[in-house]
């Protein structure tokens, strides 16, 4: 299932909440306050992996694989 995360403009509290994708299109009471009125976030992600590309990624030592 995977992870939402909220805001709650009444009392600005953030949360998430995991939700099925059946679920992707109901908004959640606010924990805080329990107003009704809150907002998906538009969240960021990141994975690793090698897929040639250096985006997102970061390297430390020479440059030649790491361990010196």
């Amino acid at each position: 299932m995977p992870l939402y995360e909220y805001v709650c403009p009444d009392c600005g509290q953030e949360f998430e909440k995991r939700m099925s994708f059946s679920q992707a299109s109901e908004t959640p009471a606010c924990p805080n306050c329990n107003g009704t009125n809150t907002r998906k976030k538009i969240s960021l992600f990141s994975s690793s992996g090698s897929s040639g590309s250096s985006l997102g990624s970061s390297s430390c030592g020479s440059g030649s694989g790491g361990f010196t």
